[in-house]
Formats: C-alpha cells, structure tokens, sequence
C-alpha cells in the first residue's frame, strides 16, 4: 500500500473541507434514485455518505428516521428512544432532522443535556440500563440511534441504529430499515411525518437527561479505577476532536485520575489532525499516522490514548508508540480473563475471522475456547448480551467486554473501557500493554499481518461475497497444507461473505466490501514478513484465478 508523501503531517488550511458548503449542500441536493450511489447502503453497522455526492442529504435522514419509527412500532418497541451525535459538521445537521421526525411519529427521545455530544457506547450503555428489568417482549423497551460516520473524514456523515439488545442491528433490522427507506425517498417522502422544531420552546416527545453522569460513575463496576488513581500514572488522552472529549474530563475529575487532555476542543473541520496514510484526514486511533501527535508526546505520560469520534475505537500509545489493536486485543484478553475471578469458566472469547491468529493462541494458552464470527462487532450482541462471551473485539481496534460481576455492560463496542484497562493493568502489575504483548511473542510467536486493498466493481464484489469452498482449486497456501476453507464462522456458522483460508503458520480471507467499490484481503504469518508477502501474493492469485473462471 503506498503511502501519501504527506503521511502524518496536518494539513494545510486551504485543503480542509468547507463546513458552509457541505451544510448547504445537505440542505439543497436531492437523492437521484435512478443512481445506486444515492440510495440508504446500511453497512456492518449504519449507512454513511457525503452530501455533495448525494449520499447524506437531508432526504436520506427523513426516510431513514421515518423508516426507524415505522420499525419500533411493528416490533412493539414503545419505550424511549435514546439518541446521539459525534462532533462531525453534518452530525449536527442530521441530528436535528431525526428529532423532528421522530418527535412527529410520537417517539420518546431522549437527548445530552445542552444538546452536546454522545459517545456510541454510552448511548448502548443507556438502552441496556433502561431495558435491565424489562422482558425481552415489553413494550415499555428503549432503543437508540446514533448520528455519527464513526472515523470517517470531516465531509462525512452517519446514521447507527441500536435495538433494545443495546448494540448494532443485525443484518434483518438493517436490512428492512434500509429498504424501507429507499420506498420512501421514491416516493419523494411524501409519507414521511415531520414537526417543525422550536429552538426556544420544548417538545413534548424530547427530553434532556445527562448521559455523562451515569456513564462515568459506573465505570467502577467494569475498571479498577481506584487503583489507577492510587498508582499515580501519568495518563495523556487525545479525544480526537470526538464525542468523548467531556466524558474524558469528567472521568479524570470524578475519580481524580492524573489526566491530561492533549487536544480539549473541537473544530468541525479536524484542522488538528494529522493526515492518514493516504492523505485523508481520518480520525482513525489504530493509524500511527493519523494519531502522529500523540506518539511524538508518548514520553510525557507512562500511558496515552484516544478515541474516534463517537467514542467506539481506541489507540494505545505506550513509551515503545501506538499498539497494533491485534496485539492490544490478545492482551486485552489474557488480562480480562486471569484477573475478572467473578467470571464463569466457560465464558468464550470473541473475536472476528480477520482478526490475528495470537488471540487463538492466547486463548488457548488460558484454556478459554475462541468463538469467531464474520466482521461486524453486530455478530458480537447476542453473546455479549446473553454473557455467553466476555469480550468480543475485531481488528479494527473495536472491542467491548463485561462487568466485573460478569453482567453486560455495552454490546456496542466502547473506546474508553480499553483505554482505562490499559491503565488499569499497568497501575495494577507494573507492565504496560506492550511489554505484555512482548510476553506474548516470546511464548507464541510474532505474527505479521497486512491488508490489501483492490478496486472491484459491483459485479466481482457480488461474486466474491458468494463464494464457495470447492471454488478452492489448490490444497497448499505458501507452502504449507491448507486445513481449513471456510465460507461461515465457526463461531456461530454465519456466512461469512467472502472467504478465508488457513494453514498451520498463516492464513488469508477476502471480502468485498459493503460501501465501497473494492474487494479486501486480510491475511497473517507466524513466519514472518517473507513468508507474509507469499500468502498476499498467492490470495491474490487465487481470487484472480476465481473471477476470471466466473467470467467464463
């Protein structure tokens, strides 16, 4: 993958995107429907867009707002509707657009105090902490809705739906919200219902609640936040221009942590980020280039982290820089599972089929048996909700974990339990997340990982989504004997939409992907970056091999 020559560098004033005309265009720009580019696309979690390119209009959040209400009510979810927004320009927007449908269908919303911003996971947090008593068929059920493109670029815009399991719709839900949808910006929304909201007077379907309080003064039944603060470790967070920048603030002032906060403002245009590896401003915490003003501090604190913007991602910057979030996963569970003594014995571990072979051998190496699923943490609710796994985490440096009575916290991946675990087990044992992850390679090898990214129309992303394992014309992968070809997780035999083949040292799976017009390959070795490049070269052959035999 090439790297853009001004890689880790902010950018200048002159290339950030302009807030005036990206609102204005949100506003003026109509969907064209004959176009596909235009319709609602729910991905692994929510739909996202640009308004200039008529992906994140105004009309879009109408119908997918109406599409939601019209949802809760043929599911019978009458409760209250809690919702959120990141810090991007058109989250704002959007966010206004939502409460007014809503409140026109006669839903119960329930908003941040002072309408500031609201981290994914705490949204989830709220829906779980409402719905603890109630059965899973009463109506009085809350669920949420997040406005967010998650780390997307300052032109992007995104809309999350949660159900009262707390987290990510599944495929079902997304799938009747999106159609739905795209029914209606048809129609030209004419069967969307709309109230024109008041600034200066109060809607009776919209309250204000403090999400922060609750939030934050729980955090004690899931981290050991007195022994953070007891140890007195320096601790540097970067909120990223995100949701969760008075979250952080009030977490170091409730349990008088020493915190400082590196980057405590906000600005719509992100002129503070460093560019990402293709030149992009992307809040993306896992990017060594994206989160380069946070390395270059990692001397000033024994610890630093961050978050994306709605606060469902995390970046670990040790005094050795930022963590690989495969390598911080594995840690995060060996951690997890050796020191929460409430947990049962048979609570699985979570993890998605592109994330690293380690944690395999990690857990294994715990004796605690590994349930893998297709990407999308949504694969990741019913477990984490049911407490039938105790952590659930994908590659993408997304992860959530239960409490330390074993009870759900989120099902919704959180950033900021990461983070403080990380305190938590340096202020605790002395070793940072990398020395345990140095441990690691000692004892189970130093895995090298890649992903490849290839432009693919919609043709090949449609074939490769529905490959089978006799399309497989070879029984070695880089010299090794293949011993597996999956097309489903083995975790729960869920399509994987794509496909992923293993040998004893390494591994690869390719996918196409849901939003975009490429196909992407992971893959893994034990063996080393050699070794790597010849699994990467032959996954490329064969997917090559694969299409042009269809193409027959």
């Amino acid at each position: 993958m090439a790297i853009h020559p001004q890689a880790g560098i902010k950018a200048d004033p002159r290339d950030l995107v302009n807030i005036p005309r990206l609102m204005a265009d949100y506003f003026t720009i109509r969907p064209d429907m004959d176009n596909p580019a235009c319709h609602v696309v729910f991905g692994t979690s929510g739909h996202r867009g640009v308004s200039s390119k008529s992906s994140f209009n105004e009309a879009h959040i109408m119908a997918i707002s109406q599409a939601v209400a019209e949802y809760r009510l043929g599911e019978n979810i009458r409760g209250p509707l809690y919702i959120g927004m990141d810090s991007h320009a058109l989250s704002e927007a959007a966010f206004v657009t939502a409460l007014e449908v809503l409140a026109a269908n006669d839903v119960d919303v329930i908003v941040q105090s002072g309408l500031s911003y609201t981290p994914t996971p705490v949204v989830s947090h709220a829906i779980l902490s409402h719905n603890r008593s109630l059965s899973n068929d009463d109506s009085r059920r809350a669920d949420g809705i997040i406005i967010t493109p998650s780390h997307n670029p300052p032109e992007y815009g995104g809309f999350k739906y949660n159900p009262p399991t707390g987290g990510p719709a599944d495929t079902s839900t997304t799938k009747w919200i999106q159609n739905r949808a795209n029914d209606l910006l048809r129609n030209q929304n004419k069967d969307v219902k709309r109230v024109v909201l008041d600034a200066g007077k109060k809607h009776p379907r919209i309250s204000f609640v403090d999400y922060i309080a609750p939030y934050v003064a729980d955090l004690k039944n899931i981290i050991d936040m007195d022994a953070i603060a007891s140890s007195g470790i320096h601790l540097g967070v970067n909120p990223l221009g995100g949701s969760t920048l008075d979250f952080w603030d009030a977490i170091a002032s409730h349990y008088h942590l020493n915190m400082t906060n590196t980057q405590p403002y906000l600005d719509a245009t992100f002129c503070f980020m460093t560019r990402d590896h293709d030149g992009k401003i992307r809040m993306d915490c896992s990017s060594p280039y994206a989160m380069a003003s946070l390395i270059q501090m990692k001397s000033d604190f024994d610890l630093a982290f961050a978050c994306d913007p709605d606060g469902d991602r995390h970046g670990i910057v040790t005094s050795s820089g930022l963590m690989n979030p495969n390598h911080y996963l594995a840690v995060m569970i060996e951690y997890l599972y050796t020191t929460r003594d409430r947990w049962p014995s048979n609570l699985k571990v979570g993890k998605t089929l592109v994330s690293s072979a380690l944690i395999d051998r990690v857990a294994a190496g715990i004796g605690r048996e590994v349930c893998e699923v297709p990407v999308g943490f949504k694969w990741f609710v019913d477990g984490l909700f049911s407490k039938s796994i105790g952590f659930g985490g994908e590659e993408s440096a997304g992860a959530s974990f239960l409490r330390f009575d074993a009870n759900v916290w989120s099902t919704d991946k959180d950033g900021m339990i990461p983070c403080l675990l990380a305190a938590e087990m340096t202020a605790k044992t002395g070793k940072d997340p990398y020395a345990r992850h140095q441990e690691h390679v000692r004892k189970y090898g130093e895995p090298a990982y890649g992903r490849i990214e290839t432009p693919a129309d919609a043709r090949v992303r449609k074939f490769l989504g529905s490959l089978t394992p006799d399309m497989v014309q070879t029984d070695t992968l880089a010299g090794e004997k293949i011993t597996q070809v999956l097309t489903n997780a083995p975790g729960n035999q869920a399509p994987i939409g794509g496909l992923k083949i293993c040998a004893p040292s390494g591994w690869f799976a390719v996918r196409p992907s849901g939003t975009e017009d490429i196909y992407k390959i992971y893959a893994e070795s034990f063996k080393g970056a050699e070794h790597l490049a010849a699994i990467q070269q032959q996954a490329v052959e064969i997917v090559n091999d694969m299409t042009k035999r269809e193409a027959l």
